[in-house]
């Protein structure tokens, strides 16, 4: 028995393949290559033949890749024991020549969306003529091509491969490997029902999401975004403009955009909700729970260009009178962006700031020191009515990561972060 390494293809080298059967004869072509993402969406699953002799209406068969065995010269042929099955009407496969080559895709580590050319394949396990009890025949999904050199392999598809590799490989590869693929589908139904991935959108940063966005055409756009979980939906429509983010909910029922503005900073929920009309952003706070919609309706009574327009309600505060275990707790029972928590506040019995203690103070004290005693940083504070330029000034002049808003009596009532000032000044540009 001859065994022989891993095997690299490609959809375009593959494609139009002859097939043959058990005993040589000729079965059909390869038209297609079915993937079950349910099942294991890294190999194919199955090709699609076009049989040479069947019923016109049972042309097409799905031969399972275990079905199949490589001969010596690396012809396709069907084992003994092969089925084939024909093609389903329904959409349980992704079929790559459909559904992946020359559409747009998202290149999860580079960030970016691209077009696939080809895509590239490995086949594993080949021994020569499928010796009984060697490893069943697999074709494993290892990249894509999106650049010339896929462009080339398949503008030549059906022309010798060794001349079509010869000329293709003048240009460099320019591929993304299969698990930093994200794919885009118009029917978010349907990437739902194939189970198609959707952690590795997740694991982006959200402005890198909202950049993808605004790369994709509207259809495919919107497609993108309704297959987004709740979360990542809020964190990408907070770094969208106004007018992009009218666009991603208008077509959203009143229901569904509550679940994800329930999700935002409340301020930035605040700041979506006032682009809206005052109908339409009723029916969105009608639909939120009672304690979001009183945190988000509470700041839409503030002009936007105030420092109450821009602060958010998510931060931690302590009595004064409190110890270290206390404010580490309410750090962990914190429900907002942990990330931006920079400091704890401390408020006395009117709840009027006093003073605030940086995180690292806290996470370095004993259990049971009063928060009193430890080493405070320099407060300072603005007024609800405060303007974005003044707000700017504050964090410029003493070096900020928050600013705590306090109204007439110098009660907290917010907090503005460094990233939206941020926000101000790239809008004020």
């Amino acid at each position: 028995m001859t065994k022989h390494a891993n095997h690299k293809t490609s959809v375009s080298a593959l494609m139009g393949s002859p097939v043959v059967d058990a005993k040589g004869g000729t079965f059909g072509h390869v038209r297609e290559f079915a993937v079950a993402p349910s099942i294991d969406a890294a190999h194919i699953h199955g090709m699609v033949i076009k049989q040479a002799l069947a019923k016109r209406g049972d042309r097409h068969s799905v031969v399972p890749v275990t079905h199949l065995q490589l001969t010596s010269t690396g012809a396709i042929q069907l084992r003994d024991t092969a089925e084939p099955i024909p093609l389903p009407d329904d959409e349980r496969y992704l079929l790559l020549e459909r559904d992946l080559l020359d559409q747009q895709i998202i290149d999860v580590h580079g960030h970016k969306v691209v077009r696939v050319n080809d895509v590239n394949l490995v086949w594993e396990n080949w021994e020569e003529n499928g010796a009984e009890g060697s490893q069943p025949l697999s074709l494993r999904i290892s990249e894509v091509e999106v650049g010339m050199r896929g462009a080339v392999r398949r503008l030549l598809k059906g022309l010798p491969q060794q001349p079509v590799n010869r000329l293709s490989a003048r240009f460099g590869a320019s591929c993304i490997p299969w698990d930093f693929v994200d794919l885009i589908d118009r029917d978010p139904a349907r990437r739902v029902r194939l189970r198609v991935e959707q952690d590795r959108l997740s694991t982006m940063h959200p402005s890198d999401i909202a950049d993808i966005l605004e790369e994709l055409a509207p259809p495919e756009r919107h497609a993108l975004f309704l297959s987004l979980n709740e979360e990542v939906a809020a964190e990408a429509l907070e770094e969208v403009k106004p007018k992009m983010q009218q666009s991603l909910i208008e077509s959203l029922d009143s229901e569904q955009i509550a679940g994800i503005v329930e999700e935002m900073d409340p301020g930035a929920a605040a700041d979506l909700l006032s682009e809206l009309t005052d109908e339409r952003s009723e029916a969105i706070l009608e639909e939120m729970d009672p304690e979001e919609r009183q945190e988000v309706e509470d700041l839409l009574e503030f002009s936007g260009n105030s420092a109450a327009g821009r602060m958010t309600t998510e931060y931690v505060a302590m009595p004064a009178a409190g110890i270290v275990d206390q404010a580490i707790n309410a750090l962990r029972e914190f429900e907002g962006d942990i990330e931006t928590i920079t400091d704890i506040y401390l408020l006395d019995e009117e709840e009027r700031i006093t003073g605030l203690i940086p995180i690292v103070r806290i996470l370095l004290a004993e259990p049971h020191v009063s928060l009193s005693g430890l080493p405070q940083g320099h407060l300072v504070t603005c007024s609800v009515d405060a303007n974005g330029r003044k707000v700017a000034e504050l964090f410029d002049k003493y070096n900020l990561r928050s600013l705590p808003v306090v109204d007439r009596d110098k009660k907290l009532v917010g907090v503005i972060h460094a990233e939206q000032v941020i926000a101000l000044l790239r809008a004020s540009r």
